[in-house]
């Protein structure tokens, strides 16, 4: 498979995670929000702050998928490894630590207010983990790039 199709297709997946998100978004978690507030009339007050974090949360995510575009027509240019390249990975790093952060800081704020369950507690865990997961690879991606990149330069400059 060509790096031409190989773009192609990743930028297909960047639109189809992106679609996806926007109905988890402003559909699914809103519905099972609503749903929950019909079941548990005292959870009323926390429907809108819930929304807006998860909202706010999900900004980043979106700003992730800008930065795959551009790795991926990177790609189509057959520039793989490029010095771009490693920067972006570097940004997607950075963005997805402060997301985790974010989302961290702000479950235990909604438990200090007294606006959450220590399950929601417990399962936010699990999913930072994921977040200083993808903040890892990230920044090892950015490393593999940048010294790909490098040894591809010196290679261009030698013929």
């Amino acid at each position: 498979m060509g790096q031409k199709t190989l773009s192609k297709w990743l930028k297909a997946v960047i639109i189809g995670v992106g679609l996806c998100g926007l109905a988890v978004f402003f559909f699914i978690i809103p519905y099972f929000g609503q749903s929950l507030v019909e079941q548990n009339p005292e959870f009323t007050g926390w429907f809108w702050p819930w929304l807006i974090f998860i909202w706010v949360c999900g900004v980043p995510c979106y700003a992730v998928l800008v930065l795959i575009w551009k790795i991926a027509t990177k790609i189509s240019k057959n520039k793989s490894f490029s010095m771009e390249n490693a920067a972006y990975l570097k940004w997607i790093s950075w963005i997805a630590a402060i997301d985790t952060a974010l989302f961290f800081a702000g479950n235990v704020v909604m438990m200090l207010l007294n606006m959450s369950h220590p399950g929601v507690l417990i399962g936010m865990f699990i999913l930072s983990i994921f977040g200083i997961a993808i903040t890892v690879a990230a920044a090892l991606l950015s490393h593999l790039v940048r010294k790909a990149a490098a040894l591809q330069e010196e290679s261009d400059l030698t013929i």
